[in-house]
């Protein structure tokens, strides 16, 4: 197994620690209900440096990404970010992913931990354009500081301007006296704040400053487990559960990342799915009897057939009741639609809603 950079502070603080995408990472620290509403409410520090981090540089380069992407790298300008996606031959997804414009024929790309070496067999196969590939994953630690506090408590570190930085932008600049990191106002919380990218030696100086930094705004260190509820409240995709290889952007509600004006794998597919329809889609769902809905769980109707299945669930610390994300059939996808959601041999209904839940 993997360690970040990190590892040894995460034990010191004594973080339970789980296998994750090849990594020995944090899954929490103090509880996972107490880091959510942290997030929330004031500011938390995440290490994702299990993320994968990709340099697609020199002639060819903007081409390359333009044909194994969904968006369109064209409405990039230096210094912005892009989520997309990685399609397959088949009409699948590979991965979802940033692609950052860090200037003309340079490019930065973040990929999930556990598509690293994926990512890079895919892209490379279909890198005819001469694009040069640097594979900078072992080398890049990454912090999230997320919370509507996280801007404040970083700005006490870093001469750069992040009020300046818009959704989705980013800037190269120091912080905590490291210079050459990348300042990304981005995130998976759906509460603000920014992703920072630097040198692994860089890792505990960073992490030391940014908690010494936010003590007063009463952040603290984050784990998985938060992560993924936190994702989950605002209707995040996860790739593995929700979105995988065999399911289109266009099924996954991501049509908005899907860009037509321009040639890229499995176009025909998917232009052909947003003009026809397609016969499932996933959609979040909101239990209105008391359960809670996990991974894999059926979704059945009124009379017990199945027409679908939880890709992801929870409690929500934020809304107290269950909720989560599903693949199901055509026409029960319709917003407003009851289903049922079979926990443990019980069906439990559901409504059919429109994500972000909170």
């Amino acid at each position: 197994m993997k360690k970040t950079a990190l590892y040894d502070k995460h034990v010191s603080l004594g973080a339970k620690i789980v296998p994750f995408a090849g990594f020995e990472m944090p899954v929490q620290y103090s509880g996972v209900t107490e880091e959510h509403f942290a997030v929330r409410e004031k500011a938390g520090l995440f290490d994702v440096s299990h993320m994968g981090q990709f340099f697609i540089e020199g002639a060819g380069s903007k081409e390359l990404l333009q044909y194994v992407t969904t968006n369109n790298v064209d409405a990039l300008e230096n210094g912005k970010a892009q989520y997309s996606c990685l399609p397959n031959e088949n009409g699948g997804i590979v991965d979802d992913l940033i692609v950052y414009k860090m200037e003309d024929d340079k490019y930065f790309v973040v990929v999930n931990a556990s598509n690293i070496d994926k990512d890079w067999d895919h892209i490379s196969k279909h890198n005819t354009f001469g694009a040069e590939m640097i594979n900078a994953s072992d080398e890049m630690s990454l912090l999230a500081v997320q919370g509507p506090k996280a801007t404040e408590i970083l700005q006490k570190l870093t001469e750069t301007n992040l009020s300046g930085i818009p959704y989705y932008h980013f800037t190269v600049g120091s912080v905590a006296g490291i210079n050459d990191v990348i300042i990304s106002n981005t995130g998976y919380t759906g509460s603000g704040g920014f992703e920072i990218y630097f040198k692994n030696e860089a890792a505990e100086q960073l992490w030391d400053a940014i908690i010494e930094a936010g003590a007063e705004e009463g952040i603290i260190p984050c784990g998985l487990a938060a992560r993924d509820t936190l994702r989950l409240e605002k209707g995040f995709c996860l790739y593995g559960n929700d979105i995988d290889d065999t399911t289109s952007p266009i099924e996954a509600g991501l049509g908005w990342i899907t860009k037509f004006d321009k040639d890229f794998l499995s176009k025909e597919t998917f232009a052909k799915q947003k003009e026809e329809g397609v016969t499932r889609k996933l959609v979040g769902f909101e239990l209105t009897d008391k359960g809670v809905p996990r991974h894999d769980y059926p979704v059945v109707d009124s009379d017990g057939n199945v027409i679908g299945k939880v890709t992801s669930g929870t409690q929500s610390p934020m809304k107290k009741v269950g909720l989560g994300l599903a693949y199901v059939d055509k026409p029960h996808f319709k917003l407003g639609s009851e289903i049922f959601i079979q926990v443990r041999n019980k069906n439990i209904p559901a409504k059919v809603v429109k994500a972000p839940f909170v």
